[in-house]
């Protein structure tokens, strides 16, 4: 195995197997034969973005990676079962790093330095995101609130997690970070 962080913008890489993936920016879910040759556009959040002739771009997630080659070697073992998140007390800072594990396939920033989580509230071992899209017709939305979701399912005494996307108030450039005007060219 290579492992993802071998992976840079423009590598080819194959599937070495049919691999379910999500089409960008649908948000739908499609098939990739086996033998598939792709080129890599980013690797944010565990998650890989890839080109392929004929069908645009892909979102590959991280339990499907097992499926992508790079020089004939897969880039991670196959996921076998999710690890349960320890019990006791949620720790919010824990929750806002797992939220900044989160990116949206076609931009490079997590959606907390994008400015897209309005709100999070933490009631017991139950954590509830109010967040936006940068579009309301972004169809990787629900996808993205997923994998949120997922990504809270792992911080420590977080057993429930609910991920809602609204849209008021409307996003808007002024509510990203520093960080992220600098890191889309916006300063």
């Amino acid at each position: 195995m290579n492992g993802i962080e071998s992976l840079h913008a423009g590598d080819t890489v194959t599937f070495g197997r049919d691999c379910e993936v999500i089409q960008i920016p649908m948000g739908t879910k499609i098939t990739v034969p086996k033998n598939t040759e792709a080129f890599v556009g980013q690797t944010l959040g565990g998650n890989v973005t890839l080109q392929i002739a004929g069908m645009g771009l892909v979102q590959v997630p991280s339990s499907q990676l097992d499926a992508v080659c790079k020089d004939g070697q897969p880039i991670a073992a196959p996921v076998t079962t999710a690890t349960a998140a320890a019990d006791g007390p949620v720790d919010e800072k824990a929750v806002w790093e797992a939220l900044k594990t989160c990116y949206d396939p076609e931009i490079p920033v997590n959606i907390v330095d994008l400015g897209l989580v309005y709100d999070v509230q933490i009631n017991g071992n139950r954590v509830d995101v109010k967040m936006t899209l940068t579009a309301m017709g972004c169809g990787m939305g629900p996808v993205i609130a997923m994998q949120a979701k997922d990504k809270l399912l792992t911080c420590p005494g977080v057993k429930e997690a609910d991920v809602q996307i609204v849209w008021d108030p409307p996003w808007n450039q002024n509510m990203m970070s520093d960080e992220a005007k600098k890191r889309l060219g916006l300063w």
